[in-house]
């Protein structure tokens, strides 16, 4: 990882950011210590709804049933 004063960071933050995405790590410093890193961004992928509901599905199949407790009685103890 190269390592760049605050000062110089101020003054080529566009450089530094144009070598991060392009996969470079560098460190700020700030009086010789790290204090910050500019890092490549990962690209974020959509979530996958399909996956999501299968999840859901699948927790709503594992739940127990709550007989003779009524929707009215479980927002009645969440109110206490």
């Amino acid at each position: 990882m190269r390592r760049v004063g605050l000062f110089e960071a101020k003054q080529k933050l566009s450089e530094l950011v144009e070598r991060a995405s392009r996969g470079e790590r560098i460190g700020i410093t700030r009086r010789g210590k790290l204090v910050a890193q500019v890092i490549p961004a990962r690209e974020e992928e959509a979530p996958d709804l399909e996956e999501i509901f299968a999840g859901m599905e699948r927790i709503r199949k594992r739940a127990k049933p709550l007989r003779g407790v009524t929707v009215k009685d479980l927002i009645e103890e969440g109110r206490r």
